[in-house]
């Protein structure tokens, strides 16, 4: 069972050429996010770059965005992000940028309207914080980073 938002969106002037984020197919999580550079960029093994995508927005109060890597790009030419997921707040109202990382072998050229990011949208829970003295216990207690042998 999905929901809609309708969220406000601008194009920066020179990106009209490039379309908007899509869901792909019917049930997909996330969009398509597009460069927007105006030359072709060449990232070299273990190069990183900001990749303007052209688009601006105004996400609701409770909501963020999630800018995260496309699995593609990272199994074909091992292209990452540096900080994933990346969240756009709601009041954020700058250009969104991708921070792209080549981790493969071989130098990756960015093109304009190559998909760079997939964009979730999704709701925010915030937190009041009650300061205790203990935690109540759990049979994995404090057990984490590889405790259960994977």
């Amino acid at each position: 069972m999905s929901q809609e938002i309708a969220i406000a969106i601008t194009r920066e002037p020179g990106c009209e050429d490039l379309p908007l984020p899509a869901y792909e197919t019917e049930h997909a999580s996330g969009m398509d996010l597009r460069a927007a550079v105006t030359e072709p960029i060449t990232l070299a093994p273990g190069d990183r770059v900001l990749v303007p995508t052209g688009l601006r927005m105004a996400l609701p109060p409770g909501i963020e965005a999630q800018v995260r890597p496309r699995s593609g790009l990272a199994i074909k030419h091992g292209i990452s992000m540096v900080n994933t997921p990346g969240t756009i707040d709601a009041d954020y109202r700058g250009e969104i940028r991708v921070i792209l990382i080549n981790l493969g072998h071989e130098p990756f050229v960015v093109r304009r309207g190559d998909r760079i990011a997939q964009l979730v949208i999704a709701p925010v829970l915030r937190t009041t914080w009650n300061l205790v003295n203990s935690l109540e216990s759990t049979a994995r207690g404090d057990g984490g980073f590889g405790h259960t042998g994977a």
